[in-house]
């Protein structure tokens, strides 16, 4: 009982928490978090600028956030060169890449022979096995992470008997997120993921759905600062559960390792002990160049009390039971951790290697041997192995609007050749893996099959994103369609990744755009109506691009496939790099059924091609225009309380009303009065009537479905008023003001409020311009007006002028603006002009490129 009420108030502890954040710009932030704001156009992200969100506590001592932003350019450190640059999204200048890059990279992996790279003359004569191609410039700040790993083996200092299970964890943490891949031997299925802090407390559970696999996947989502610091000085620690017959524990601490970056095979080595406690992983690679087999092992192997601090250990790889290489080495009695090369494996060894045959096993050479052993397969995890083929990442380059996914779409000509390949060595001369036209048809534009003669190299090269797809066609015989085949992170949405995807390409658009860009979209719809999406891009052109802010690719949007509206167009979020996620919740009725039907897109937007550069059809079946917005809230709500019903009727605290049991602190509607509200307080049951909120506009109506009476209007909660039913407006975003590239629109009598991007018209002008810094479309310019002379303000004609913050401007006075922390920004200029006839005249200004 006292364990369970503690599990409750550490939840109840957690929910109270998501107060404790900072707003900033219509976003929420966690405590500690820091960013650089975006002060919209022409300012855009004010990247010397570094805003944090401090912990405060008020009067109550209550917990709150602050934000604080300070000036960062005073600290940037003297470049050592002669000619520092200032690169796009930096504050500080840096010394162009060069020698010296390249030195510290390279000293990061010395003394570890797999990553000793070979000179290279040019990119096109680099071996397969060169990563320079997947540099940093290619992976966008969202993109970037670091991996971590987890050997979880029974708890041997506890009175309980110690678990024989193992469990190999695999940790990736991204800015703001841990997602990991759990597999696990000699173990029931987990009820739960643990995650214990340095103090030992808990910092995030997982509970684990049910099923048969093997594999655990999961995302520990908006981490707080402390615990990031916590995870990177490898302070944090990870059990794992058993709910069902004797209940078993296993853990381990989560660290660090240079192995992982090379690792594309792996072994969990379990004992045949009972209760042993005992376990370990294996993490393995093949060479280069050479069939040598790197691999590093962390094990666990409770020796107990020991006479010498160094262990004999012997180290065999076996095929059944004929040992192939053996290895005899010492390790220290509290540090079992092991590496070695096994050389020049024979086609035999690789073979057995390639189809999972091989076993390696530990064994101490002691008077009590302790014995551990596993089979080596393919690196595991819940990662997506995909690929977006475009005419941009051709080995000629060009712009088609073709794409290629798991489906072919828009290709110039008739594909004559579909392949896997290895980076050529030269233009000339493709290295061809693996011919797939055999299995292609043409009608469909798809190709099922499977490759069944891989051997252990080329599994080596597809878990490291070595190998290509390559789509020759008549027009283009060396390839018109060529993408990178690679690991996508697993995300936690619950966007169907084992669904095909939704083709994304130039020629979907409406004109068609000829473009070297493509992708393709998972999206799904849960049962709360909300849009779950994934959306992968590939040859989107930098060179193009970098006008619409650093490196920001473009915008993704959905909306319906009727081109004469564009009242259901959202804009789902702009984007770095190659990738876009997220959920989308707040979804009109409207834009359902065009899911629902078929008649609905997804589209990238970007500064060269603002109306959509590739374009996919989605057809999502759901329900959702039968449901009411009261219903789906409900549900979202009760989704915090999910808790399975026989573990319910153990439960001492729950309540048990109207056939149903419901979980200590839950809320639900009865089903004898809509307009009430239960809950349960340790096995009493508390109903209430909904207190309606007072109104203060002069008419009410009150709908039959309803419990509370509702202006006729809708309440927006950015500006905080009541607007008319039918009437549209800009919404307001502190601290930002209105925004004019979105119009919301009042529902009539059902009070909701939907906002959509507004949809610029087309332009026949070569040059247009932006009239107002807050206008969200360009205009064509008009005739130039002769500037008039200065003058006085009190002696000038008339009465019109500007305010700009403190300050008054006459007619065609130009100036450059002053923003807090910055100063003055002399690459923007702003000017007064009177010549259209409103009660406040517009302040104009431009951005000087």
């Amino acid at each position: 009982v006292v364990r369970e009420s503690l599990v409750i108030c550490l939840t109840l502890t957690r929910l109270d928490c998501l107060k404790c954040r900072c707003s900033f710009g219509g976003r929420f932030y966690s405590l500690e978090d820091t960013w650089h704001p975006d002060l919209g156009e022409p300012f855009g992200v004010m990247h010397c600028v570094k805003c944090y969100c401090e912990t405060q506590r008020g009067r109550k001592g209550k917990v709150l956030g602050k934000v604080s932003c300070k000036n960062v350019k005073r600290d940037c450190p003297e470049p050592s060169c002669d000619a520092p640059v200032l690169l796009p999204g930096q504050c500080c200048k840096t010394c162009p890449k060069g020698d010296v890059d390249r030195k510290q990279v390279e000293a990061m992996f010395d003394g570890f022979e797999y990553f000793q790279e070979k000179e290279k003359e040019d990119d096109l004569h680099k071996t397969y096995n060169d990563r320079s191609y997947l540099s940093s410039e290619d992976i966008s700040p969202g993109e970037s992470r670091t991996d971590f790993v987890a050997v979880l083996t029974g708890v041997t200092d506890s009175w309980l008997p110690s678990s024989s299970g193992v469990a190999r964890a695999r940790f990736s943490l991204t800015r703001t997120s841990l997602t990991f891949s759990i597999t696990y031997q000699r173990i029931g299925r987990p009820s739960r993921v643990v995650f214990l802090d340095s103090d030992g407390n808990t910092a995030f559970e997982y509970k684990t759905p049910k099923g048969d696999s093997d594999m655990i996947c999961g995302v520990w989502k908006n981490l707080p600062q402390s615990h990031v610091r916590q995870l990177q000085a490898e302070q944090l620690r990870v059990t794992m559960t058993t709910a069902t017959g004797r209940r078993e524990v296993i853990e381990g601490k989560i660290i660090k390792h240079r192995a992982l970056f090379a690792e594309t095979f792996s072994s969990t080595l379990t004992s045949e002990e009972e209760h042993s406690g005992m376990g370990g992983i294996a993490m393995l690679t093949l060479s280069d160049t050479e069939n040598n087999l790197h691999f590093f092992i962390l094990c666990s192997l409770s020796l107990g009390p020991v006479d010498s601090p160094l262990v004999p250990i012997q180290v065999r790889l076996q095929y059944r039971q004929h040992v192939l290489r053996e290895i005899h080495a010492n390790v220290t009695a509290y540090d079992t951790d092991f590496a070695e090369v096994l050389t020049d494996l024979n086609s035999r060894e690789l073979f057995w290697l390639s189809r999972g045959q091989l076993v390696i096993t530990v064994e101490t050479e002691v008077q009590d041997p302790r014995h551990i052993s596993g089979f080596i397969t393919g690196r595991k995890s819940c990662d997506t192995i995909q690929s977006v083929m475009s005419s941009g990442d051709a080995l000629t380059p060009g712009k088609t609007g073709g794409v290629g996914s798991v489906q072919l779409v828009g290709a110039s000509s008739e594909v004559m050749g579909l392949t896997i390949e290895l980076k050529p060595r030269r233009r000339s001369k493709r290295s061809v893996l693996y011919d797939l036209t055999p299995e292609f048809d043409r009608p469909s534009g798809r190709a099922t099959g499977s490759w069944s003669r891989v051997e252990a190299r080329h599994i080596h090269m597809l878990l490291q994103n070595e190998l290509f797809i390559n789509v020759a066609t008549a027009h283009s015989q060396e390839g018109e369609l060529r993408g990178q085949i690679k690991g996508l992170l697993y995300s936690g949405l619950e966007a169907p990744r084992h669904e095909i995807p939704v083709p994304l390409a130039g020629q979907f658009v409406a004109p068609p755009v000829l473009t070297s860009a493509g992708g393709h979209a998972w999206v799904s719809v849960d049962e709360r109506c909300h849009l779950h999406y994934e959306i992968v891009v590939a040859g989107l052109s930098k060179a193009d691009d970098l006008t619409v802010n650093a490196h920001l690719h473009g915008l993704a949007e959905i909306g319906e496939l009727d081109e004469r509206s564009t009242n259901h167009k959202r804009l789902l979020t702009g984007f770095y790099g190659s990738q876009a996620q997220g959920v989308l919740k707040d979804i009109s009725v409207e834009l359902l059924r065009h899911l629902d039907r078929g008649t609905a897109f997804i589209q990238v937007s970007t500064k060269v091609n603002t109306r959509g550069e590739i374009r996919g059809r989605v057809h999502v079946p759901n329900n959702c225009e039968f449901r009411t917005k009261g219903e789906v809230e409900l549900a979202e709500f009760d989704d915090l309380f999910v808790r399975d019903p026989e573990e319910l009727k153990k439960d001492p605290h729950t309540c048990f009303f109207e056939t149903q049991h419901h979980a200590h602190g839950s809320l639900w509607t009865p089903n004898y009065n809509h307009c009430f509200t239960c809950s349960c307080q340790k096995r009493t049951v508390i109903c209430d009537p909904v207190i309606c909120p007072v109104l203060t506009c002069s008419r009410t109506i009150q709908p039959d479905d309803k419990c509370c009476p509702m202006c006729v209007g809708c309440y927006f909660e950015g500006d905080q008023k009541m607007h008319a039913p039918g009437s549209t407006w800009h919404p307001f975003v502190p601290p930002f003001g209105y925004i004019k590239c979105a119009l919301c629109t009042c529902k009539g009598a059902t009070g909701e409020v939907h906002c959509e991007k507004v949809t610029c018209p087309a332009l026949t002008c070569s040059r247009p311009v932006r009239r107002s810094p807050s206008d969200c479309c360009k205009e064509c310019p008009e005739e130039d007006n002769p500037p008039l002379e200065h003058a006085d303000m009190m002696q000038a004609d008339g009465t019109s002028h500007c305010k700009f913050g403190k300050n008054f401007y006459q007619n065609s006075d130009n100036w450059h603006p002053r923003v807090p922390l910055m100063g003055e920004m002399k690459c923007i200029t702003c000017w007064c002009d009177v010549s259209i006839t409103e009660s406040q005249v517009p302040v104009r200004n431009k951005s000087l490129t």
